[in-house]
């Protein structure tokens, strides 16, 4: 701890989707001293310079949100990059911070880590029990070796390492490219432009049958602090040190039809969906089971509607800035 007593807390990813939600969760709640890096000043995938980071930082407590996301025409594009630059990220900085005597740190991954034909909703316990989606099974590798670098951690050096699974998160300070961006923000892009141009139809992949679970981000940024500051006791006794990752979601999904009519609801676009049918579905459902996280005594408070209206307020405020 620092002299004033306030814990040091290093947020990796703190410009990203997750880490800036993050960082606004721990300046709401106070009491932190919040350290950042761009990349600019720290190359996450170099080894070295992470650990003399952690050796002059004094960091007391670490969020790990940094990585390279991306939707399946970016996973399906760069698969090297994917698992290369994830699988340095997490690494560096768990290694780096047990080196330089971190006791606390939360690992965020993704519920693309079980398998792709896993009973509904799925549960912490399904990990490697089957295959895994093969348009994102790099990254996927790549989130669950950070699993059981948290997990062998704990295990050799009796350190305090956690790991949170969100769901399909959107929110501000989410990636609006045209290609490489997930479901929300594309859509949301794409019927923003059309109705600037008064189009009369937006053509979306696949059939709008698939169901999907949808987290906004603030959400996610609460669940994380929430489960970071847990007594050790509490959150043993819900966990499990070879199963030790915690489900986070709202526990309810949607069609990709639903989402696409409220997204069009929201950006005001009054024209007709068309739906290409020789594009892939993917997965034909994914919902987590969150009753771990309630358990724990945490549980969504942002409906979808509301969440999808307070993302595309904020990608009016910032258009100009947005990554597209």
């Amino acid at each position: 701890m620092t002299g004033s007593g306030a814990p040091r807390v290093f947020v990796a990813g703190h410009r990203g989707m997750v880490g800036s939600a993050i960082i606004r969760q721990l300046e709401k709640a106070g009491g932190a001293e919040i350290v950042t890096r761009t990349r600019a000043e720290l190359d996450l995938t170099d080894q070295a310079a992470v650990r003399c980071f952690f050796e002059s930082e004094a960091i007391d407590q670490v969020y790990l949100a940094a990585a390279k996301v991306g939707g399946i025409h970016a996973n399906n594009t760069y698969p090297a990059e994917f698992i290369f630059e994830n699988l340095m990220i997490e690494a560096n900085i768990i290694h780096g911070a047990y080196a330089s005597g971190v006791k606390k740190l939360l690992f965020l991954g993704s519920s693309c880590i079980y398998p792709r034909a896993v009973a509904q909703p799925m549960r912490e316990d399904a990990l490697l029990t089957g295959v895994l989606e093969p348009t994102n099974e790099p990254y996927a590798v790549a989130k669950i070796a950070g699993i059981k670098l948290c997990e062998s951690y704990n295990r050799q050096y009796g350190v305090d390492y956690r790991s949170v699974m969100p769901t399909n998160l959107y929110g501000p300070n989410d990636n609006f490219h045209a290609e490489n961006s997930h479901v929300i923000p594309a859509l949301m892009r794409r019927f923003h432009e059309a109705r600037l141009a008064n189009a009369p139809s937006v053509t979306i992949w696949g059939s709008g049958t698939p169901m999907r679970e949808f987290l906004h981000v603030d959400d996610m940024a609460a669940a994380s602090v929430h489960v970071m500051n847990l007594d050790k006791a509490a959150y043993d006794a819900n966990t499990d040190p070879m199963l030790s990752h915690i489900n986070v979601g709202t526990g309810a999904d949607c069609t990709i039809h639903e989402l696409a009519e409220t997204i069009a609801k929201v950006t005001g676009f009054e024209g007709t969906l068309a739906w290409d049918t020789t594009k892939p579905d993917g997965t034909a459902r994914k919902l987590m089971d969150v009753s771990r996280l309630k358990a724990l005594g945490w549980s969504s408070t942002i409906s979808l509607e509301d969440g999808l209206k307070d993302t595309y307020q904020w990608f009016l405020e910032n258009a100009e800035t947005v990554r597209t």
